[in-house]
């Protein structure tokens, strides 16, 4: 693992943002999460890489509010261009 921002998938409609910070910081020191839409997914930025990691394998496939999270590295968005370069 290179960064210390988890991707959290398959989250329920319930949850929110707090219960998230109390989850994650059973296993360190949480800087930020993000809901994204309607609960899809989010992101928890932990306070190091090592503190993300150990989060990631206790926690994915934890079962909370009758949804299992998905727990993996966040990762940037590739942006692929087709065919030609604009410059």
């Amino acid at each position: 693992m290179q960064g210390s921002t988890l991707y959290i998938g398959n989250l329920s409609d319930s949850l929110r943002k707090e219960e998230l910070v109390e989850l994650f910081s059973a296993y360190g020191s949480v800087i930020d999460v993000k809901i994204i839409g309607y609960n899809a997914f989010g992101f928890v930025e932990m306070s190091n890489q090592t503190e993300a990691e150990n989060a990631k394998n206790s926690l994915n496939g934890y079962a909370i509010d009758g949804n299992q999270l998905k727990v993996d590295e966040a990762r940037p968005k590739n942006y692929r261009r087709s065919g030609y370069s604009r410059r």
